[in-house]
């Protein structure tokens, strides 16, 4: 199986287990409960733009299809919490089964454990899986382009009709300009390419001059060190997404507080004004 092979199996499946999970829970029934649940798609985005201090949104992940269980004692109620007091200012779970391990109920569990706002990061193929995140506690929720295409704005629509923060993932110029037209506020760049697994730590860096004014931009995948995140800010990010760096730790709360220490150490190197954003797309 190639790598290429791999997200078209992981979309594929995410098509099918979402189309059984509207036989055995219809769309309205999944409404009802969303409507349950307050939403806090402002919280979410207020979280990631805290211009006093380093944003992480921190990531509780089991496994990764290409480094396979990162964690083995992984608990994501226990992970939420250690990262809340390490300083988190959101929290990602990732809620997809077959390749991450992960399960909606992670995100309910989390939600319950921890005050910070949730993302629910997933492989998101259907409207359907909107109102799902909410009614599962969810503040936000991750929309890629490389798999959603032209059902990108009508994602982002729902995302906020249902209250919640739309976290757009992009990797490439295209893929920018195609979500800022779909209407997105919070875009992530995620440095690993989804088609071959690799990750290019330069671009983040390639495309935050790209990025419209008045956009939350996020930066996704190979952020290890503090002197990663500082050189990040220098040139515009906001907010991080850091996931197997604080999962492998023997204490992850720890570890993301010395990450956020760390940068703020190597911030000094990166005093130079930011990058002026382009207003063009």
């Amino acid at each position: 199986m190639t790598q290429h092979d791999l997200l078209d199996r992981i979309v594929s499946t995410a098509r099918g287990a979402v189309a059984s999970r509207q036989q055995s829970r219809p769309r309205a029934i999944v409404e009802r409960e969303a409507a349950d649940r307050t939403p806090r798609a402002d919280a979410f985005r207020a979280a990631l733009s805290v211009s006093q201090r380093v944003n992480v949104i921190a990531e509780c992940k089991r496994r990764s299809p290409v480094n396979g269980v990162l964690r083995e004692d992984y608990d994501p109620s226990h992970l939420a919490q250690s990262y809340e007091a390490g300083g988190a200012a959101a929290i990602s779970v990732l809620t997809e089964p077959s390749f991450f391990d992960g399960a909606l109920e992670h995100l309910t569990r989390v939600r319950a454990s921890v005050a910070l706002p949730v993302l629910r990061k997933d492989f998101l193929v259907d409207e359907y899986q909107i109102p799902e995140a909410r009614a599962a506690g969810a503040d936000a929720v991750l929309l890629i382009v490389a798999v959603l295409g032209d059902r990108l704005e009508l994602l982002v629509r729902a995302a906020d009709r249902f209250g919640l923060a739309a976290l757009v993932e992009v990797h490439d110029g295209n893929e920018l300009r195609r979500a800022v037209d779909a209407g997105a506020r919070i875009i992530g760049v995620n440095s690993r390419d989804l088609r071959t697994m690799t990750v290019r730590p330069a671009t983040c860096a390639h495309l935050a001059p790209r990025m419209p004014a008045g956009i939350t931009a996020v930066a996704e995948s190979g952020i290890r060190t503090g002197e990663d995140v500082a050189h990040l800010r220098a040139v515009g990010y906001s907010a991080f997404l850091v996931g197997e760096r604080l999962v492998r730790s023997v204490d992850p709360g720890a570890s993301l507080r010395e990450l956020i220490d760390a940068s703020g150490a190597a911030s000094t190197k990166h005093q130079a004004p930011h990058q002026a954003r382009s207003t063009k797309h």
